[in-house]
């Protein structure tokens, strides 16, 4: 019985390696393409009619995101959690109006900054193609890390106190 056990921990840890690294792997693929010049910030309109001037002092998580794409609601506790602590901005994208994306962070219990980016200005501005990816910034604007899919929280808190040194 115990054989058994470790034979299923050493298949379920090679697995979970396997994944991880094909995930990384097909993250930095997928990167490749994204826009990485420094990051233009500007006031900006966010969906509750706030304007939003980003601390250009510290570290910025940008977060592209869509109300229909499933890997976005599973990573969507992860950039909740980590804006609590970090300067953090989510951008929707042909995610339905102010009003739809509001209900919808309502729904998950979920209170970060969205900008709404329904005419895909910013997602094309930075070149992106693939739902989530996530953006982290330096304190000086230049982009650190760059992920495609699903992100860690774990990961995220890393990359961010990385960046905030």
């Amino acid at each position: 019985m115990l054989q058994k056990i470790k034979h299923y921990f050493k298949e379920l840890l090679f697995f979970t390696l396997f994944i991880t690294i094909f995930a990384n792997v097909l993250s930095l693929y997928k990167a490749q393409e994204i826009n990485r010049s420094e990051l233009s910030l500007t006031p900006t309109k966010l969906i509750n009619n706030t304007l939003y001037t980003p601390n250009t002092d510290k570290p910025l998580m940008v977060h592209i995101w869509a109300t229909w794409c499933p890997i976005c609601k599973i990573e969507a506790d992860n950039i909740n959690r980590v804006s609590k602590y970090y300067e953090v901005i989510s951008i929707a994208v042909d995610s339905g109006t102010d009003y739809e994306i509001h209900k919808y962070l309502q729904a998950h219990a979920l209170d970060y900054r969205v900008i709404n980016d329904n005419k895909n200005v910013i997602s094309d501005k930075l070149n992106i193609e693939v739902f989530p990816t996530t953006l982290i910034y330096d304190k000086n604007q230049k982009l650190v890390f760059s992920e495609v899919g699903y992100t860690s929280s774990f990961g995220l808190f890393i990359r961010m106190l990385w960046v905030s040194f």
